[in-house]
């Protein structure tokens, strides 16, 4: 049988408890008889100053002068002190047994010839025990002589050891029976605990059992509190975020990917069951099949860019000058096309980010801007600080941007047109550009240029560089 969780903790819970009610029950009955034992000690002691402290000032009723008589004197002491729960007093005089309290005893030690002749016998103080009907017997004789009685006494105390421990005993057992309903108490309230505080973690077994059947990852848990069984819960939420957006972006990819590397497949094996055995036919479709794998392979990178912006390291930040980045980008655009180009501004402030990130974004819509533009046509670029925020921008005396496709173009696989009305690339560029800004905590648009054109602007929060 498989044992939960849940009963190997209230197993635990009681085998912890168990043993402390144990050593605190063995503690107990250690301690109370070892404070038996020095109560009966006390006892023997405190009988034998009174009986000293009765010796000295007792007197005859008759003559009203100290008593002469042995017998005398322990009779009158035994009427005097009554024995305490379970003892008894007995006197010898002479070897033999003569008074004895009135208080009836459990047993009668003084009716033993042989225990009477032995302490008769006895010249000094002493102590012994004594197995009596009712049980274990601790004694104390207290040789007693009266000036002008030849006669030799003795008081005897004898206090029932095996009575007194009897009420330990009681005591014990009642103590016992109390830890053990403590015990079964705790075991309830212990299963019934461990299942609250459990049911979180079985919720989260749960939740992941039914993901691992159903491929369900928008399903989250809900644990109210701030203890560590919520911020368990808290964690497992975040990683089926985590989760939830890795197979997003897989599932994107391979959409996208296999949308989009379709039409460029059936274009090539197209033109290769076609192909004949002329040279220049030949050389016509390798040069279309090259051109066809150049673009697939330029839109498996992009697509590759946008999966790992999801993914953790995507950005490198370090401390990026503006004005340098400005001016770089500037001088490495140049190279694709005959253009004016020119910096409108420099920003002369340093930022933390991504510098190479930053520089794709611009060199994209630098290219951009080339494809919706003609030779001699102008192209600038340039950076400033405004109201807490860095701007990039590149603007263009291009055709611009219709206001109904200035959302629209930011979106994966949405092209624009150049001036030919020829669409180039895959549509992925703009995508690139706006998941380096948000990367950034920014945003990128496209207004209207002065003078007409398109202006893109990348926004990004200004932080101190730390």
């Amino acid at each position: 049988m498989r044992v939960t969780a849940r009963g190997r903790i209230v197993g635990w819970m009681l085998a912890v408890v168990g043993l402390a009610l144990s050593v605190s029950i063995f503690a107990t009955w250690t301690i109370l008889l070892t404070r038996l034992d020095d109560r009966m000690n006390r006892e023997f002691s405190n009988e034998a100053e009174k009986l000293r402290r009765y010796a000295v000032t007792a007197l005859d009723p008759s003559t009203r002068r100290p008593v002469g008589d042995v017998a005398e004197l322990l009779s009158g002491y035994l009427a005097y002190n009554p024995p305490d729960r379970w003892e008894t007093f007995f006197s010898i005089v002479d070897g033999k047994a003569d008074r004895i309290t009135a208080v009836p005893a459990p047993a009668r030690l003084d009716t033993d010839d042989a225990l009477v002749a032995d302490l008769s016998t006895t010249i000094r103080p002493d102590d012994g025990v004594y197995e009596s009907a009712a049980g274990t017997v601790w004694y104390a004789v207290i040789p007693v002589s009266v000036a002008g009685d030849p006669r030799q006494g003795h008081f005897v105390v004898a206090i029932f050891y095996d009575r007194h421990r009897d009420d330990i005993v009681d005591a014990v057992r009642v103590l016992s029976l109390t830890a053990l309903a403590a015990l079964a108490l705790a075991g309830a309230a212990g299963w019934f605990v461990a299942g609250r505080v459990l049911a979180p973690i079985r919720l989260v077994r749960q939740t992941a059992a039914q993901i691992s059947d159903s491929s369900d990852l928008t399903r989250r848990l809900v644990v109210p509190g701030d203890d560590d069984v919520a911020a368990l819960a808290a964690t497992f939420n975040h990683m089926l975020d985590r989760l939830e957006q890795a197979f997003a972006v897989q599932r994107h990819f391979v959409d996208d990917a296999g949308h989009e590397l379709r039409t460029p497949i059936t274009v090539i094996r197209g033109h290769l069951e076609l192909m004949g055995d002329d040279p220049a036919d030949r050389a016509e479709t390798l040069a279309l099949v090259t051109d066809e794998l150049e673009r697939m392979n330029r839109m498996v990178d992009d697509l590759l860019t946008l999966a790992k912006a999801e993914q953790p390291g995507f950005l490198d930040i370090e401390e990026v000058e503006l004005a340098d980045l400005t001016v770089s980008v500037v001088a490495k655009a140049r190279a694709l096309g005959e253009r004016r180009w020119r910096v409108d501004e420099v920003a002369e402030a340093r930022v933390p980010a991504d510098r190479q990130r930053l520089t794709q974004a611009l060199m994209q819509l630098a290219a951009n801007a080339v494809r919706h533009t003609a030779d001699g046509d102008l192209i600038a670029v340039g950076s400033a600080v405004r109201d807490r925020s860095v701007e990039l921008w590149v603007r263009d005396s291009g055709p611009g941007v219709a206001p109904a496709d200035r959302e629209r173009i930011f979106r994966r696989f949405m092209r624009g047109s150049g001036r030919t009305g020829a669409h180039d690339g895959a549509g992925l560029g703009l995508a690139i550009v706006t998941t380096i800004a948000e990367a950034h905590g920014g945003t990128v648009t496209v207004v209207e240029a002065p003078g007409g054109g398109a202006c893109f602007v990348i926004a990004i929060p200004l932080r101190e560089v730390q």
